[in-house]
């Protein structure tokens, strides 16, 4: 976003006003209003995880870290919203983040049905004992990110999840320069804010540690054209629209599976047992910091364009007692995995 030159300032701060205009779309709240905007997913894990995703409801976020784990595997929690998105600004208050912990593959993403077709925006994405975040979009053939306009590193450009010369379905990723956007760093920093910016010309994604958040945000006024750089920024050779629609907002701890499983024996977890699976089962208390702390949901759209949030069907009700879901969503049929170069 940019203010647009002209001969008439007034044009100019018109223009400048119109394209900050973001309004409050959804507040997810905390509590039982929280839980009440998110289906539980109890199907099978689709990434081969030891994980058992059971459900609950608390505004934390976590996994048992008390119990030898059985199969199908160590109990965990993934939440995908009633609400499917197009376009939006996305802003996630954290105070706490599950930790860099072996054994572990915690996610916070946009996904959406039809898979890799919809697309796929992993906004918080990480494996065992990473230190920085890894942001990534997967979509079908014919897009593709340039190296420009943003503070992170380029790991992959091409966002097709079957592209050649990259890993199986590695998409597009950009990582963090910061040691403070993932894990223990970020927990150790005090939380903050990820916000990311979907339209149609680019997915824009900025990190924010807590003792730096703008004032706008904090005031519910959040005007991307003044936060500088954005960590990560997708857009290139790439029609935003033809490949990203109808996402839902998800939150999932997994263990082991086809990322965190797969780099084990290569990384410094094997040290600590030769098996992934083992060592999650056997080790409860080590999970103990494997849990989301959420301050704040929001999503807010342009002012000037129509809502672009559909409830998804097959939602499920809620009370405020601990359930299964009764309409489990099924298990989406990919792999998020081909990230090799993080252990």
């Amino acid at each position: 976003m940019h203010i647009f030159s002209t001969l008439i300032p007034a044009v100019g701060l018109f223009a400048h006003l119109a394209t900050a205009a973001y309004k409050l779309q959804d507040d997810y709240g905390t509590s039982d209003m929280f839980f009440g905007n998110f289906d539980f997913f109890t199907a099978t894990d689709p990434t081969k995880g030891y994980v058992d995703y059971a459900s609950g409801g608390s505004v934390y976020i976590g996994v048992d870290s008390s119990n030898i784990a059985s199969s199908p595997g160590r109990q965990s929690v993934r939440l995908s919203s009633t609400k499917s998105y197009t376009h939006g600004l996305v802003i996630l208050d954290l105070k706490h983040m599950p930790a860099s912990v072996c054994g572990t593959w915690p996610a916070f993403w946009m996904l959406g049905d039809n898979w890799p077709s919809n697309g796929e925006i992993d906004i918080i994405e990480g494996v065992n004992q990473q230190s920085t975040n890894q942001v990534a979009l997967h979509t079908g053939p014919g897009c593709s990110i340039d190296d420009s306009g943003f503070s992170g590193s380029v790991d992959t450009s091409n966002c097709y999840v079957e592209a050649s010369g990259q890993a199986a379905n590695a998409g597009c990723a950009i990582t963090s320069n910061s040691t403070q956007s993932y894990g223990d760093g970020f927990n150790k920093a005090g939380g903050g804010v990820y916000a990311t910016e979907w339209t149609g010309e680019a997915i824009k994604v900025w990190f924010f540690p807590s003792a730096s958040i703008p004032s706008d945000i904090s005031t519910g006024t959040p005007d991307p054209s003044g936060w500088g750089s954005p960590m990560a920024a997708f857009a290139g050779s790439c029609d935003i629209d033809s490949h990203f629609k109808e996402l839902q907002i998800v939150f999932d701890i997994t263990f082991c599976g086809s990322w965190a499983g797969d780099v084990w024996p290569s990384g410094s977890c094997a040290s600590k047992n030769s098996s992934c699976i083992s060592y999650v089962q056997n080790n409860p208390t080590a999970f103990a910091e494997s849990y989301w702390s959420v301050n704040s949901l929001k999503v807010y759209q342009d002012g000037s364009s129509p809502s672009n949030a559909t409830v998804s069907a097959g939602a499920s009700s809620y009370t405020s007692t601990p359930l299964v879901s009764p309409t489990p969503r099924p298990a989406w049929k990919h792999r998020r995995n081909g990230h090799t170069h993080r252990q």
